[in-house]
Parts: C-alpha cells; sequence; structure tokens
C-alpha cells in the first residue's frame, strides 16, 4: 500500500488541517516509511511474548500504609495568618 497526495489532501481535508499544496509530497513520503516501518513490524514473532505495559521490568517500591504525619494541626497551623476552628481562613473568592 502507497500513500499518495491525494491521499495526504484527503486526510488533510477530512482533519480540517490546512496543508500547503507544496508540502504533500514530502507527508506522502513519510507516511509510506511509517507504513514501511510498520511492516516490518509485522514480521517480528511475538509468539509466546507476554504483554507488558513498559520495557522496563522496575517494580514499584512498596511502603507500610501507616498515618505518619498526624496529630500536626497546630504546628501546620501556626504559619497560617488567619485560622479558625482547626482551618485555615482564606478570603472569599466568589460571591
Amino acid at each position: 500500500m502507497s500513500v499518495t497526495k491525494q491521499d495526504v489532501r484527503k486526510v488533510a481535508r477530512l482533519s480540517r488541517i490546512a496543508v500547503p499544496e507544496s508540502e504533500l509530497g514530502r507527508l506522502s513520503d513519510e507516511l509510506n516509511v511509517i507504513f514501511g516501518w510498520i511492516d516490518q513490524l509485522k514480521e517480528v514473532d511475538v509468539e509466546g511474548v507476554a504483554p507488558m505495559s513498559s520495557v522496563v521490568g522496575n517494580a514499584l517500591p512498596i511502603r507500610a500504609d501507616i498515618v505518619t504525619d498526624g496529630d500536626k494541626q497546630d504546628e501546620i497551623l501556626s504559619n497560617a495568618p488567619k485560622q479558625e476552628d482547626g482551618f485555615f481562613v482564606v478570603p472569599k473568592s466568589v460571591e
């Protein structure tokens, strides 16, 4: 299969992308190269290869799910310009 200038023109029109006439040839050549790479990938034997979400086999570090920052309300609110009943007070921004 080969992508022609007419194909690029049609896809550009359907996509509502303005492509100058002078660029149609270059774009069709680039698309043909990309489709050539896809054809090469079709030749790769992937029988027995499990799908993967990443090419790197790193596992995420697992930590204990414990609360470590609790009981610091007074310390956190100490820098607040205004506080009330254990909460930050901010100016009203929506009427």
